[in-house]
């Protein structure tokens, strides 16, 4: 596999149930596609890393407003 490819892995479904944003302690969605954990209350999408979800603010892409 060349560093180029993009492997998507799955993530634990009792993990997602379990994690919160660290922000607003709201619920996350997991979007699989783009391997990040979205936080529609923070406004924030957290990246998931080789199956891990990276929950540091300073990680976190802020999402666009929705028009």
């Amino acid at each position: 596999m060349s560093n180029t490819e993009h492997v998507v892995r799955e993530l634990d479904p009792v993990l997602l149930e379990v994690l919160v944003c660290p922000v607003c302690h709201g619920p996350l969605t997991y979007d699989r596609a783009n391997q990040e954990l979205i936080s529609e209350q923070a406004g924030l999408a957290f990246p998931v890393r080789d199956g891990i979800p990276v929950m540091l603010v300073d990680e976190a892409r802020q999402l666009e407003p929705v028009k």
